[in-house]
């Protein structure tokens, strides 16, 4: 009896292990269940992702965005400016980056907010406002600021001229207006996304940049890249800014524009800078400083490879003049004067303040290098603006694509091999001390020419001429002596104007068919 229930258990394991093996092997002959297919990679954020947003917001009506807080919108520079940045708040200093970020708190006169993203391994993230990042000095205000407030811009902080210690390298604030550094430079001029209407009569527009995206860089990197996206009634733009500090800081842009409607006059690469008095302009003189001004000159590298060196004035009406070129090969605002005696200002250093040189990426067809001079009574106003305008207007709808290096510089010798202009006065043109008559609208012109091989044609001065030339007026004589203090000449240009007509000239030297220096341009107006 025992022995059959022992054979019946026996049994029954058996067929229980029989049962519980045979759906392994049933299992074992199907195929393995499909699991779910995983979500595509997110694509990583890029320029591509901006000119996309910046096509999206071109189809729909343009909108200012949002505004200030009261409190923000009544405070005075001097307010605005208290409030400060805590720098141990900085951003961008993960993974040994060499670069630091900064906010600006809106008010004043930036009452638009704008939204600030880092971007890191490919995914952007919104910097959040908070009061805690900002010390606030002696401002106060009676209730707390909204959370989603913003700021009024950004910049970026890189050891250009010390490696102990992180310098300003760029910063974006104001509409599309920055500002670049390389070693040894102090602010001066401006460059801007964009302009439209520039000098024309009703007022100018002026888009802004209401995003930008701040790509997180990696340890011993040597550039930072800034994405922006630029907005306005008449045009939206994408905008990738690849930054490189360095002697020489160089800002590597490209831009894709969608224009909402026909634009009058659109302005690209532009820059924007202040000219009070110089040597060649001493309307204003009632100063111990003989000299005020961020830039003292336009460049311009022609499309036939002519150089062209027009020094700025602080005219009594506004002024424009028009460069007419194809594929021109580079435009900038300079300041080429870095003796600072001329200036003798120890705080605000202009003998410092940067040159900003435009080179072209590409073909930018036909079009105009246009100055526009405005009159200033003092020297906190940007009265000076230059900038490239195509003849080509863009079309609603269609996108325009461009691209260009910006070049912040100290020393533009480089730029060119031949000589340089490097004085320009004006006077009555009649020997010192002279009673002889002045004929109306006469001006003598003197200009000096140094660099390049004018230091070995001193060797042989006679083989050396001016060829002058003017429009609206004439030439009553022009010659040149040799300057050995600058190691080059001096030319004179005796002209005479009808009253009231602006004439327009220009000179360069030569050796036999050899040009030997950039051309002079410079309007004058004859009183009347």
């Amino acid at each position: 009896m025992i022995q059959t229930d022992r054979r019946q258990i026996l049994a029954g394991l058996a067929a229980v292990l029989s049962l519980s093996a045979a759906p392994s092997a049933l299992l074992a002959q199907q195929p393995e269940p499909q699991q779910p297919a995983p979500a595509p990679p997110q694509p990583r954020f890029g320029f591509d992702e901006v000119v996309r947003r910046a096509r999206e917001i071109s189809g729909v009506p343009y909108e200012p965005g949002p505004t200030l807080p009261e409190p923000l919108s009544k405070l005075d520079f001097d307010s605005w400016r208290d409030i400060r940045f805590r720098p141990d708040r900085a951003l961008l200093a993960q993974n040994g980056s060499p670069f630091r970020m900064q906010m600006f708190h809106p008010g004043f006169l930036f009452t638009r907010p704008v939204v600030v993203n880092v971007v890191r391994d490919g995914v952007p993230t919104p910097v959040p406002y908070s009061a805690s990042l900002f010390d606030y000095g002696k401002v106060k205000f009676e209730k707390p600021l909204p959370v989603n407030l913003g700021f009024a811009g950004f910049r970026l902080h890189y050891a250009l001229n010390d490696p102990r210690v992180l310098d300003e390298l760029i910063s974006f604030i104001g509409a599309s207006y920055f500002r670049v550094l390389g070693r040894e430079q102090r602010y001066g001029l401006s460059a801007r996304g964009l302009t439209i209407g520039a000098g024309v009569p009703g007022g100018e527009e002026f888009p802004m940049f209401r995003e930008f995206w701040v790509e997180a860089p990696t340890a011993n990197a040597e550039r930072i890249t800034v994405y922006a996206l630029l907005d306005s009634a008449s045009v939206t733009g994408a905008y990738r800014f690849h930054i490189y500090p360095d002697v020489d800081s160089v800002v590597d842009i490209a831009v894709t524009l969608f224009p909402r409607k026909p634009i009058e006059k659109l302005g690209l690469a532009p820059l924007t800078s202040m000219f009070f008095t110089g040597e060649n302009d001493r309307r204003f003189h009632d100063d111990f400083r003989t000299e005020l001004h961020d830039s003292d000159g336009l460049m311009i590298h022609s499309g036939t490879g002519e150089w062209i060196w027009r020094p700025l004035r602080n005219p009594r009406q506004q002024a424009v003049s028009s460069f007419v070129e194809r594929n021109v090969r580079g435009f900038g605002l300079m300041q080429r004067d870095r003796v600072f005696e001329h200036y003798q200002d120890l705080d605000l250093s202009y003998e410092l303040r940067p040159s900003y040189w435009i080179e072209p990426l590409g073909d930018w067809g036909e079009g105009v290098v246009e100055l526009v001079e405005l009159p200033t009574t003092d020297e906190t106003n940007d009265n000076v603006v230059a900038l490239w305008a195509p003849k080509t207007p863009l079309e609603p709808g269609r996108e325009f694509s461009f691209g260009y290096k910006l070049t912040a510089m100290l020393d533009s010798a480089d730029l060119h091999p031949g000589g340089r202009i490097i004085n320009t006065y004006q006077a009555k043109p009649k020997a010192l001390g002279s009673g002889e008559p002045v004929t109306e609208g006469a001006r003598r012109f003197i200009v000096d020419f140094a660099g390049g091989d004018l230091e070995y044609h001193l060797r042989q001065p006679d083989k050396v001429e001016i060829v002058p030339s003017i429009a609206y007026g004439r030439i009553d004589r022009a010659f040149i002596v040799p300057n050995p203090k600058t190691q080059g000449f001096r030319a004179f240009i005796d002209i005479v104007v009808e009253p009231g007509q602006v004439a327009e000239m220009r000179a360069f030297l030569k050796s036999g068919e050899k040009t030997l220096t950039e051309t002079w341009s410079y309007p004058w107006q004859a009183e009347s």
